[in-house]
This record gives C-alpha cells, structure tokens and sequence, in this order.
C-alpha cells in the first residue's frame, strides 16, 4: 500500500520535530563559557538550569531572556518580576548565606563584583559569574554575556536591547518642548546622594534632553552637601523612596526654585526600585522619569472660560 500524500506530509513534520527536538537538545549539552566583569573566563559543561542571583538587576535580565524558570533562588531584594518573590530568599550581596545557596544545589550563582559570597561559594566549588550593570552600555553588554551563559541564540539579547533602547527614545520623545533643558536633581539616597551624569540615571536624564545639575566630574552618585544643590536651585527634583524615609529639610532647600513652586516627584517603593535599578526595566524608568517631567513642567492648556481667554 503506498502511503497518501497526507501521510507523507505527516511523517515529513514527525521528522522535522525529532530532528528540532535532537538539535535543542544538542544545544542544551555544549559547554559555555563567559568572561565575567572581573575578567575571568567562567566554564559550564552545560547552560545553566538552576541558578541563584543576588542581585536585582540580574534577576531581571535574566527573566527579561524569557528565562525566569531557571531561578532556584534570589537575593531578599530581588522583587521583579512577581513570580521570583515565591523564591527562597539567600540574603544579600553583602550578606549572603552560604548554606543556603549551597543547599540549593545551582549550576551557578551571578552576581555584583562587589559581593562578598564569590569566593566562599568557589572555595565549596560552586561556578560563579560576576556582572555588574552600571550605565547603559553595560545593560546591553550584560544582556549579551547572560544570553550566552543561558545558552541562548546569538540574537536573543539582541532583540531584548532593541526593545529598551526604542522605548528609551519614545520616552524622550514624548517629552513636551517646553520641558526640555529643565535643570533637574535626581536624589537617590539620604545623605543627600544625587545621580551624576555619569551614573545610568544621568544617562536617562541625558537623552531624555534636560541638564543634570549634578556633573560627571563628581562621580557617578557623589554624597553633596545640601549648599550644592541650594546654589544649583534645580527647577525639579526627583526622589526614591528611600530618600524620602524619615524626612528632615536640608538647611535652605525652602529657598529652592523646585521646592518653592512644588516641582517635586516622589516615587513609591515599586517605581523607586524600577528607576535606581540599572537593568532591562530602565525602559520603564525612562517613561516614568518623561512622566514627572511633563507633569511638572508642561505648560497646562488654560480653559475656554480662563480669564486668559476671555474676549
């Protein structure tokens, strides 16, 4: 009996999905190797399955790739997107607890440079990699060093980047024209600690087209004596949640141009976290930054019946 043309068809797509399946799974069982931010060639038999981050914008570069499923385990910061809040939580960067990350069994562990954990967690033999986003350039960079750790195509944090980088536009380009130039001060921090332009927050505030009181030449996120930013008088001022906690007045901010005439944008714990996090997220930043700066800014159209357009 000859097989039909339909059945041919089906043995033909039989085929095809044994061979896609054989292929993933050949991808699936090639070693990988990165180099992580302190220069260290890292080796896996195999792309990772079971990871733990501790730092948040790891986390979510990692969910960003579509991969959230390989977390075994996170950093008690780590709060995005919702599902890794259901992970067992292994202390922070600067405080991280050895066993329980141990126990968790990962393939690996990422995070920031400055963490205190790499070396114990090598020492017991756990695969480590150290990436540490802080200005834009390195959010595309460690999307394209984590996709290849995840064993993901070449393109796949390309495609990711894109997406930031368009809505990155979009944002300043929803800005009003005669919001651009604001002279704005973003506080990160009490003490108080402002974002210089050079930190990813002065990045944002750069292509969002308004002038960043805070220069380069200070760092990326220097502590300021409040006198600095009384003698700048922003015409805004923008704070995380943490600055605002327990609020005492600087001395003379009462005098500010921002303070006097109530340009201020306080951001939440959630927009807080998305706006000081430099990760896939700074798109959403971006937008909710163009936001506070349109509604402070932006002239207001004045009603028909205004005094100002009465005939």
């Amino acid at each position: 009996m000859k097989p039909t043309p339909v059945r041919r068809i089906l043995w033909v797509i039989a085929i095809l999905i044994v061979l896609g399946l054989l292929m993933a799974g050949l991808a699936r069982a090639q070693p990988v190797q990165v180099t992580d931010d302190r220069g260290r060639a890292v080796t896996l038999p195999r792309p990772p399955q079971r990871i733990v981050s501790l730092l948040p914008s790891l986390t979510e570069t990692i969910c960003a790739l579509d991969q959230c499923h390989r977390l075994v385990g996170v950093d008690r910061y780590s709060n995005y997107p919702a599902s890794v809040q259901k992970l067992p939580k292994v202390g922070g960067g600067l405080d991280p607890n050895i066993e329980a990350i141990v126990a968790l069994r990962p393939d690996v562990v990422v995070m920031s440079v400055s963490s205190r954990a790499g070396e114990r967690l090598e020492a017991l033999g756990v695969k480590v990699v150290t990436l540490e986003p802080k200005t834009h350039a390195d959010v595309q960079r460690v999307l394209g060093t984590m996709a290849r750790l995840l064993g993901q195509p070449d393109d796949a944090a390309r495609k990711v980047w894109r997406v930031i980088d368009a809505a990155v536009s979009a944002a300043a380009q929803s800005l009003a024209p005669e919001a651009r130039n604001t002279r704005v001060y973003f506080e990160v921090s009490r003490g108080p600690y402002g974002a210089g332009e050079s930190s990813f927050i002065g990045e944002t505030l750069t292509r969002l087209g308004v002038k960043n009181i805070v220069p380069a030449s200070l760092g990326p996120f220097p502590r300021l004596n409040p006198e600095f930013v009384v003698r700048a008088n922003p015409d805004l001022i923008m704070m995380g949640n943490r600055s605002m906690q327990n609020m005492v007045p600087y001395p003379g901010w009462d005098t500010i141009k921002a303070v006097r005439e109530q340009r201020l944008c306080v951001y939440g714990p959630d927009d807080s976290d998305t706006v000081v996090r430099p990760g896939p997220r700074m798109a959403e930043a971006a937008r909710l930054m163009a936001q506070c700066i349109n509604d402070k800014m932006a002239r207001k159209p004045q009603a028909a019946n205004s005094p100002a357009t009465r005939p």
